[in-house]
């Protein structure tokens, strides 16, 4: 797949609530993760490590009263979008969680995520 591709099925399963799809279609099996800063898993590595961050994630969710994915801005090799979630976490009042996501695609997979919130 082009980045080009890669960046339009990203976006089309992230605004469905399909993440852990995008990481079974998308994603290298040595894809790298990294949160931001302050996260309580600041960085993993492997596909298998990103999924199970992922469903710890969405189990610490309360209540999900909705969200955004904008459409993604490519350049050269990395693809951004932007996400927002109306949330209530465990423990926390409810809240808007947004966050910038930038991805960098290597040999037609996505090698690293980055968030910065």
């Amino acid at each position: 797949m082009t980045v080009h591709e890669i960046a339009a099925r990203l976006a089309e399963l992230c605004k469905t609530g399909q993440f852990e799809q995008a990481q079974n279609e998308l994603y290298a099996d040595n894809c790298v993760s990294i949160e931001g800063e302050g996260s309580m898993v600041p960085r993993v590595e492997g596909l298998d490590a990103i999924r199970e961050k992922g469903r710890q994630f969405q189990s610490m969710i309360d209540e999900y009263y909705g969200g955004y994915v904008t459409d993604p801005v490519i350049a050269g090799n990395h693809i951004t979008l932007t996400m927002g979630m109306d949330v209530k976490m465990r423990g926390q009042e409810r809240f808007m969680m947004e966050e910038v996501c930038v991805y960098k695609v290597k040999d037609g997979k996505i090698v690293l995520e980055h968030f910065f919130f």
